[in-house]
């Protein structure tokens, strides 16, 4: 029996629409032996020249300029690519595009952002017959993710669903599957195997993420943390973000044995199952790592867009607060201090309200869309 081929595109503006793919590769794959995946950052493969400097650019817009993203968010809010944009990425990437699918010849593409899923949208409305699933990895609907071509969206919640409902897409296109995370973060390993493997104690721990750029970079709250490092353990995650590490271990405020400054990761999913408080940036996949652990949640600085729409939802739904005072982070500190028996009853309480998000959900729905194109060509 021949593997069915599913291909899997995303876009390097940020690590977690990537991780996405890569999470639904994994979950395919357990799932079953007769799906062969592959997982390509469009931009990236076909242009390895000027991918890395478009996104080098959006990363210095996202950091200095964090407003000017907002407004073109908001802006742009309701509103799918414009006829330019997609005739520039028609001209950028059709005709490589086009060739990929020609010679992968996939069963199904699957897209993690908005660019991918434009193009390959494009490429059906001029004769490409391939099924096209978009899995939106926010926990809101921008316009831009919105094309009549896609076959189906797996969506976050069933408010992003009513989103994409208000803008016409049908119902029949749209199921709720939780964004996909791999499924390393749904299992509870040992926490005592995890703490001799990266020397940790058994204590109160805070987990400091910035995603997969690192950008957790605020001298007044690493400060403000520190104040509690004699009876609290931190563990700072800074990615790809090698210059601030760096700069972090050459500074002797850091230097405790109760502090871990770590660099790029893949085990991150082991580092929240012995942790009990994270303090990060809301971007949608983080967050939904930090759902699958039932790990409570800070957010520090939103941007303002989808960080906002994702840390709103995580408030409302009592997994998470937004840092707007020292306050906050006080009140938690005392907390991990003084109800620690408490938090880890909450969390468990937690881990069994999300049993819900059926971590397998979005890979189980490509095998059913796969298995109903077969019954179609056969």
């Amino acid at each position: 029996m021949a593997k069915k081929r599913v291909l899997l595109l995303s876009e390097g503006f940020g690590a977690g629409h990537t991780q996405a793919a890569y999470a639904l590769s994994s979950s395919l794959r357990k799932l079953s032996p007769n799906v062969q995946t592959r997982v390509l950052e469009l931009g990236s493969f076909l242009n390895p020249r000027m991918a890395p400097l478009i996104i080098t650019a959006y990363k210095k817009t996202v950091t200095s300029q964090p407003r000017l993203v907002g407004m073109v968010y908001r802006h742009q809010y309701k509103k799918s690519l414009s006829r330019l944009t997609t005739l520039a990425l028609h001209r950028l990437f059709y005709t490589q595009t086009r060739s990929i699918l020609r010679q992968l010849r996939p069963d199904l593409v699957v897209c993690t952002h908005p660019i991918p899923s434009a193009v390959i949208s494009r490429l059906k409305r001029l004769g490409a017959h391939v099924p096209l699933c978009t899995v939106i990895t926010d926990y809101d609907a921008h316009g831009t993710w919105i094309s009549p071509e896609v076959d189906r969206y797996f969506v976050s919640t069933e408010e992003v669903q009513r989103k994409l409902r208000l803008r016409g897409v049908p119902i029949t296109k749209i199921q709720v599957t939780g964004i996909p995370v791999h499924p390393d973060f749904w299992e509870h390993p040992g926490h005592d195997e995890i703490r001799g493997k990266f020397g940790l104690k058994d204590m109160p721990t805070v987990l400091v993420m910035g995603g997969g750029w690192g950008l957790m970079n605020d001298e007044m709250l690493h400060d403000f943390l520190l104040r509690w490092k004699e009876q609290v353990q931190i563990i700072f995650c800074l990615g790809n973000n090698e210059k601030i590490r760096q700069k972090m271990l050459r500074d002797d405020r850091f230097d405790h044995p109760h502090i871990h400054v770590l660099g790029f990761t893949r085990e991150v999913d082991k580092l929240m199952e012995v942790s009990d408080l994270l303090v990060t940036k809301p971007g949608g996949m983080t967050c939904s790592e930090g759902l699958a652990k039932g790990i409570p949640m800070l957010f520090h600085n939103p941007l303002p867009g989808q960080e906002e729409e994702n840390s709103q939802y995580f408030n409302a739904q009592g997994y998470g607060e937004t840092i707007t005072t020292p306050d906050v982070v006080v009140k938690w500190m005392n907390r991990l201090l003084h109800d620690y028996p408490e938090i880890v009853h909450k969390r468990q309480k937690h881990i069994e309200n999300i049993a819900r998000y059926y971590p397998m959900q979005s890979a189980q729905s490509i095998l059913e869309m796969l298995e109903q194109r077969n019954k179609v060509l056969s």
